[in-house]
């Protein structure tokens, strides 16, 4: 397994990927969405515990049913956007670890412990999201992904009934190039890191 990707995989990923606020009319298959997920699922988790749940908003009566929940600032680019999935983590999603790590009663170490329960549930639902973005750019879609909504009313709209809370917002699609801003500055090493 020991290697590297190259230097075109590296663009597409990370280097000239950019975040996107304007779409093209491109529509974005269910079949693009699966695959995107199934290279996602495999990112590591703590214990394989996988909390991430996503609602894709595609149709038009979903769409509205979300805009009531943004911010002002994200209305048009969400609406445009062919995909708006919805990152969110199941905070009983230690009741799948007897099939998802079998190796031990893994369960056991949350059951009755909600601060570990909501820590879990939330670090690892994130780094699914991350890992999804990453999958969607390597399948050649474009992203946007965001804050600036009302979790609570995400919640009671797409994920109610359920132990699901919402954390991100990814817009998904293909991006229109002419409307990026120029790339903002990023931290260096010696900003951002120490070595010790």
């Amino acid at each position: 397994m020991a290697g590297t990707v190259d230097d075109r995989a590296l663009d597409i990923l990370l280097r000239d990927a950019r975040t996107h606020a304007a779409w093209t009319s491109r529509p974005v298959p269910e079949e693009l969405l699966r695959r995107a997920w199934d290279l996602a699922r495999m990112g590591p988790t703590s214990a394989n515990c996988e909390p991430a749940r996503i609602v894709f908003v595609t149709s038009p009566a979903a769409k509205e049913r979300l805009r009531p929940a943004l911010m002002e600032g994200n209305v048009a680019k969400t609406m445009a956007a062919p995909v708006t999935a919805i990152i969110g983590h199941d905070l009983a999603f230690y009741e799948k670890l007897p099939r998802l790590f079998p190796h031990t009663d893994a369960r056991a170490w949350f059951v009755g412990n909600e601060p570990l329960i909501a820590a879990t549930a939330f670090r690892n639902g994130t780094l699914q999201g991350a890992y999804f973005l990453l999958a969607c750019r390597a399948l050649g879609l474009d992203c946007g992904p965001m804050s600036g909504f009302d979790n609570s009313m995400v919640d009671a709209v797409f994920f109610a009934g359920t132990a699901i809370r919402s954390n991100f917002l990814i817009n998904i699609g293909y991006g229109d190039p002419a409307a990026l801003f120029p790339r903002s500055p990023r931290l260096a090493f010696e900003e951002a890191c120490r070595v010790e």
